[in-house]
């Protein structure tokens, strides 16, 4: 399983005060120290945390593959074709939300034709296409129509269900990533995953690549990345030995 970490979190805490610490790009640099196999980053239209600096020198320095996050807007759109990440994964995007709440819309006529249109401009770019998506069938049934490398599978339900609702949410992650690569798209996963409820999600035998960013970051503040993304990696290793 390929873990990518997020590193959103760390630019939260720098526009916090515009200035220029702590820096993400140098987040990411301990985070490959710690064996992080990609770096996931959102640059959203208002440039909340992420800037076009950050995912500039992130192409140009890291070590690791870039999956890049954006919503499929012509402005960001335009910079993704320039810059050519390895991945781009197409997201909803609310400038009132604090994180992404869900995934993509695809049962919306309009939202489906304007994530065509992106997924077709990236394909013809070069670059590997991902949706995140709900994990429920038609969402899978849609992505597969459109033509896309792979799907992330939204996992925020499942990170906020109590202990009742928790075993219900993960096997709709199962039965999603199983549909998902029985259609013959790449599995991913991701959104509020931490140390403590990962495990059951890596797991799942489907699943290819996990994306967790902000609590690794939190426990970074207090350990230093480079262990933070260590102690992620072993439970993730050890989830996948024993599921």
């Amino acid at each position: 399983m390929r873990f990518y970490i997020n590193v959103d979190h760390v630019a939260t805490v720098r526009q916090a005060r515009r200035t220029d610490e702590p820096d993400p790009v140098r987040a990411a640099v301990q985070a490959e120290l710690g064996g992080v196999d990609g770096i996931t980053v959102h640059l959203r239209e208002d440039r909340r945390h992420i800037q076009d600096r950050d995912v500039d020198l992130l192409l140009r320095t890291a070590r690791t593959p870039i999956n890049l996050e954006l919503a499929a807007a012509s402005e960001i759109l335009d910079l993704a074709v320039e810059w050519r990440p390895l991945q781009v994964t197409l997201v909803p995007e609310k400038r009132e939300e604090v994180t992404t709440e869900g995934g993509l819309a695809l049962d919306e006529v309009r939202a489906r034709d304007t994530t065509a249109e992106a997924v077709g401009r990236l394909a013809d770019a070069g670059i590997r296409t991902s949706l995140f998506i709900d994990p429920d069938e038609e969402a899978v049934r849609v992505s597969a129509d459109l033509g896309v490398d792979a799907v992330e599978l939204h996992t925020g339900e499942y990170a906020n269900a109590g202990r009742t609702e928790r075993a219900e949410q993960l096997e709709r992650i199962a039965s999603a990533a199983r549909l998902a690569r029985k259609a013959g798209l790449a599995v991913h996963a991701g959104h509020g995953l931490t140390y403590e409820n990962v495990a059951p999600v890596a797991a799942i035998a489907e699943l290819e690549e996990l994306s967790i960013g902000h609590s690794i970051v939190s426990r970074a503040v207090f350990t230093g990345m480079e262990r933070a993304v260590r102690e992620m990696a072993r439970i993730l290793r050890r989830a996948r030995a024993h599921p």
